[in-house]
């Protein structure tokens, strides 16, 4: 999702920004980069509570965006695009977990569900199929699917929510799949321990079962909406769902902390 704002205009007003501060360039972008905001926002909502209103998602990400803009550096060696993602969806995420929406018990099942997997993938040397996964929880395979419904349902549940690293300059955290380097600042270490990190977890999506990983595969890189998916995988959107939400406690068990 881009800027609807030229690009000549826009190395303008980040020049004015950041060179002159000027307050007013700082608005204007805000401006300029809000379809951002609501793009993302769109994304998150439709996997939320029908209660959880769009516009709420926006405001609460456009101070991630606010965030972002005043934080990039303009000879950073990635686009803003990029470097904002991971600041927008953070703020809405984290004003979600300060209102405390989501029910304990849905957390708890969440945590027994993760930990099932990871004994029975332990076990079996392979991911679970939804058959196993109910015998270890003591359920049926109907009971094991409303299970991950009423997870999807309930939470914010993504990639982009699995492992985060701390900025090192502070005011707030970055997604693995969003972690970006600076150039001025090169740190070996913490680059071998993110590309590692990518490295796992592109090895655990390979490790999961075809169906779930192609709806991982269509959902984060192809950006596609789960009833989209739905109609290529020829399902309803509600098994979209729960694929999602298995294959995201699949990978988390993998990674647990």
């Amino acid at each position: 999702m881009r800027s609807n704002v030229k690009a000549v205009e826009l190395r303008e007003l980040w020049r004015q920004y950041k060179h002159e501060n000027d307050e007013r360039a700082r608005e204007r972008l805000v401006i300029a980069y809000s379809p951002l905001v609501k793009f993302i926002a769109g994304r998150m909502a439709s996997g939320l509570p029908a209660y959880v209103e769009e516009a709420d998602l926006v405001s609460y990400g456009l101070f991630g965006l606010i965030g972002a803009i005043e934080r990039y550096e303009l000879d950073r060696d990635v686009k803003f695009e990029t470097f904002a993602v991971a600041r927008i969806k953070g703020a809405i995420i984290d004003e979600l977990r300060s209102l405390d929406w989501v029910p304990r018990s849905v957390r708890s099942r969440a945590r027994q569900i993760e930990r099932a997997n990871a004994a029975l993938e332990s076990q079996l040397g392979r991911a679970p199929s939804d058959e196993e996964m109910a015998e270890q929880l003591g359920l049926t395979v109907d009971e094991f699917h409303d299970e991950l419904l009423e997870i999807a349902n309930s939470s914010v549940l993504a990639l982009d929510d699995l492992w985060t690293f701390a900025d090192p300059e502070g005011g707030g955290q970055i997604s693995v799949l969003d972690t970006i380097r600076d150039p001025n600042a090169a740190d070996p270490e913490a680059e071998a321990q993110t590309t590692e990190l990518k490295n796992r977890l592109a090895d655990a999506i390979e490790a999961l079962p075809e169906r779930e990983r192609i709806v991982v595969a269509l959902y984060y890189y192809e950006s596609l909406t789960l009833r989209e998916i739905g109609e290529i995988l020829a399902v309803t959107e509600s098994r979209v769902s729960q694929l999602h939400t298995k294959a995201v406690l699949a990978l988390r068990s993998r990674f647990p902390g």
